[in-house]
């Protein structure tokens, strides 16, 4: 937001609080579930997502923008890859938005590390913040879906505004999560398979978990624009130059690029094409380059990646790429060890016992 925005008082706009007790955002609704204190003291702050459940988390007519999403969970890997937002804007029967929560929260292979950047910011303890505005015409809905075999508590609470302006081509925000685990020698990994109409790419969550011991990121990202064919209008100069770093990857979480995450074989990074924008008007698609180096020489290779992928465009738009199946989610994420887990065990279950208690 401009700082002229901030002190401008716009008499068509209204703010609403997004909660499991007012899943609709209406006037006067919120709050008012019991808990042993009474009727209206923290009643429902939480569910506990079963295996297999899906929850609505947000149900609002518009028009309107969606303009901040927080929410906690058990901050384990596998939880985190087993909870999936989906979102649906305006009507439209497919969702614009499907990501496993972690991811759509801005990291990778299922590790909480504390960072901020300008999509996101993640606490220490699994404090989840996604900022990039949602706006809609019509209608905005929201799930979380549980695919795991262990059920998982869910605190949240959505910012809107209701009344915005929106001109009828707005663009709606979309997400997708890829995996390929491993990739393929020799054939590019799609960040963003081919989109049509017109749009703005605004950038993606990348994890690589490196199968090998030399070097991964030499890979070019490349930027097919509106009929590129063999070759990209846009191309870079490696997976690390990307990022907006340089000789590898250091943990360095900045605004619009960085890696919150650089340890062993494990690396989550970001980049966020903000100040510097990506259009496209008729078609894109966005890849990136196995290539390492190794012994002194370029190399292609293959490795596990991941990402999740933001952009927005109107409706109607296609549907989304299929998203990878749990197992396929899950497998090799970051393995927690014991001392983390008898660490976080009785807060996770305190946690899961309040939700359960608190209108689940």
């Amino acid at each position: 937001m401009r700082a002229v925005d901030l002190f401008r008082l716009d008499k068509n706009l209204s703010t609403r609080w997004v909660t499991f007790e007012n899943p609709a955002a209406a006037p006067g609704m919120g709050g008012r579930a019991a808990s042993s204190l009474g009727v209206g003291r923290k009643g429902a702050p939480a569910r506990a997502i079963e295996p297999g459940a899906t929850e609505q988390l947000c149900d609002v007519e518009g028009p309107g923008t969606i303009r901040h999403f927080w929410c906690t969970t058990t901050p384990s890997p596998m939880a985190l890859r087993s909870l999936v937002v989906r979102a649906w804007f305006d009507e439209q029967d497919h969702p614009s938005i499907e990501c496993p929560l972690g991811d759509l929260m801005g990291f990778a292979h299922g590790k909480v590390t504390p960072f901020m950047s300008a999509a996101h910011s993640v606490g220490v303890k699994g404090a989840l913040n996604l900022w990039l505005p949602m706006p809609f015409l019509a209608r905005a809905r929201v799930t979380v879906t549980n695919d795991g075999d262990e059920p998982a508590p869910l605190y949240f609470q959505m910012a809107v505004t209701l009344g915005d302006a929106h001109e009828k081509e707005v663009g709606r925000l979309h997400a997708c999560f890829r995996r390929e685990n491993p990739t393929t020698m020799g054939r590019d990994f799609e960040l963003l398979p081919m989109r049509q109409g017109r749009g703005r790419y605004l950038g993606a969550v990348i994890g690589v978990r490196a199968l090998h011991d030399f070097w991964w990121g030499e890979g070019e990202v490349k930027v097919f624009l509106d009929g590129d064919q063999a070759f990209p209008t846009l191309c870079g100069t490696g997976s690390e130059d990307y990022v907006g770093l340089s000789w590898e990857i250091q943990p360095t979480p900045f605004l619009y690029h960085g890696a919150s995450l650089h340890q062993g074989r494990f690396t989550s990074m970001y980049r966020w094409h903000l100040p510097d924008p990506v259009l496209w008007q008729k078609e894109i698609r966005v890849t990136v380059q196995q290539i390492g180096w190794k012994a002194g020489r370029l190399v292609e290779t293959f490795d596990d990646w991941s990402c999740a992928t933001f952009w927005y465009e109107p409706l109607p738009s296609h549907s989304l790429p299929p998203m990878p199946t749990w197992e396929e989610r899950t497998a090799d994420l970051w393995p927690d060890d014991k001392a983390e887990k008898d660490e976080k065990s009785d807060t996770l279950r305190r946690g899961d016992e309040k939700a359960r208690g608190a209108g689940a």
